[in-house]
């Protein structure tokens, strides 16, 4: 262990002592708060070290402060929590890259983690690197057994959790939450698109490793076994996404549709961009003002909307988000005709980093980062 790294972790309150039994670890994080219910990795000096060896940053500089409680989200405090997450050393540049999206202004984390809303950072990855590491973004993408996805996914989550003190009742106030909280990561299935990958629509090199965070809800399936067109796929799409309980509806949010291969093949089959799906789905994804409560109806768009609603008829068509290109459009998953809708807590925009040096160049390769 390096002299100054060996300093850090034997600084005053840095260190807690606790039997080793796993069971003794487990019970003394859970009473101190420090977990998210389920068993962890004692984060020791040497497993944070290891966890470090993928780090070019200063192990105690900020890569954020995490709300509600303004924590310092240092490389050395990251790394314990990834490693109490069951992160690999190599996933570690990747959840790091997550909360650097995170503070990007428009990404409202304080809003996001102390509402009563039920979200949580989706994190969707794209390029090389997430297939270096082993993130799935195929079959069972969004759902459990993939350890890069689920550990780095989880790792953020701790991090909001103990750097940030987002504890349910004092700094998270979800009314109910969403299982998503336990961890929400998944890697878009660029070869299995017929679009341009969500990285490169955003600007970014193709090249380029790229996490983009969401302030999403949990994701609301999207079945279609009988359609054979686009207009047929996007019609179910489209009848899926309307609800008048969705923030989106009032609020420039950017929520996700999640296109399964298949899906996404028969849709681009006839020969649609991704802007022109994303026009379709806002032209025809709206639901009646008449549907909202009266009170709803007053408070969410006379009032807060109203240039476009104040004088509206009851049968005007509301759109599900503000902006046809506020959708985005990824492809993930595996085989079966099944799509995914995910909206958002709303009053959010998505951010979008690429993973670099610290000197400012592209990682095209994990082992770039490594220390010798």
């Amino acid at each position: 262990m390096s002299a100054s790294l060996s300093t850090m972790l034997k600084a005053p309150g840095a260190m807690v002592e606790c039997d080793d039994d796993p069971e003794a670890v487990y019970e003394f994080l859970c009473s101190k708060g420090w977990s998210d219910g389920l068993p962890v990795i004692p984060p020791t000096p040497e497993r944070v070290e290891r966890m470090l060896s993928y780090c070019d940053r200063d192990f105690d500089k900020p890569v954020i402060k995490v709300p509600p409680r303004f924590g310092a989200a240092t490389p050395i405090r990251v790394a314990a929590n990834a490693v109490m997450a069951g992160c690999k050393p190599e996933y570690f540049p990747l959840v790091l890259l997550a909360l650097e999206a995170m503070a990007e202004e428009q990404y409202n984390l304080y809003g996001t983690q102390a509402t009563t809303h039920p979200c949580t950072p989706m994190l969707i990855f794209n390029g090389p690197i997430a297939k270096e590491v082993g993130l799935n973004s195929g079959q069972n993408v969004m759902g459990n057994y993939f350890r890069a996805n689920a550990a780095i996914g989880r790792a953020i989550r701790l991090c909001l959790v103990n750097i940030g003190a987002a504890i349910p009742g004092t700094g998270d106030m979800a009314t109910a939450g969403t299982p998503c909280k336990f961890t929400f990561c998944v890697a878009e299935n660029e070869d299995a698109s017929p679009w341009e990958p969500l990285h490169v629509e955003l600007g970014h090199p193709k090249e380029a490793t790229v996490c983009t965070v969401v302030a999403a809800e949990g994701p609301h399936n999207v079945n279609d076994h009988e359609s054979i067109t686009p207009e047929g796929i996007l019609a179910m799409v489209a009848g899926t996404i309307p609800t008048t309980g969705s923030n989106n509806a009032y609020y420039e949010g950017q929520p996700v549709m999640a296109f399964g291969p298949e899906h996404a093949q028969t849709v681009a089959s006839g020969v649609m961009t991704k802007k022109q799906v994303k026009q379709w789905l806002y032209d025809k994804a709206t639901i009646p003002l008449s549907k909202w409560s009266q009170e709803g109806i007053e408070r969410r768009f006379r009032r807060k909307l109203a240039d476009q609603f104040a004088n509206a008829p009851l049968d005007t068509p509301v759109h599900m988000w503000q902006k046809p290109d506020d959708l985005i459009i990824i492809v993930t998953g595996g085989a079966g005709k099944h799509s995914q809708w995910v909206p958002t807590f709303g009053n959010t925009r998505s951010a979008t980093r690429a993973l670099k040096r610290a000197d400012g160049e592209l990682v095209r390769s994990i082992d770039e980062l490594k220390r010798g």
